[in-house]
C-alpha cells in the first residue's frame, strides 16, 4: 500500500469514527463492533511475510 493509499484509509476511518460519535449512544456499540470486525478481517488477510509486505 502506498503512502497515499494509507492516508486515504486513515482519512476514511477517521471520518467513519466521527459519524459513529454523532450517533445516539445505543447505536454506537453496533457501529464500533462493525469497525472492529472490518479491521480484524483486514489484519487477518494481510501478508504475514514482512518481505512480501514491502514489495510494490
Amino acid at each position: 500500500m502506498s503512502d497515499s493509499e494509507d492516508q486515504d484509509v486513515s482519512t476514511e476511518l477517521i471520518d467513519r469514527l466521527r459519524l459513529i460519535e454523532e450517533q445516539p449512544l445505543h447505536a454506537r456499540a453496533d457501529a464500533y463492533a462493525a469497525v472492529h470486525d472490518e479491521l480484524a478481517r483486514r489484519l487477518a488477510s494481510a501478508p504475514t511475510d514482512p518481505a512480501a509486505a514491502s514489495r510494490p
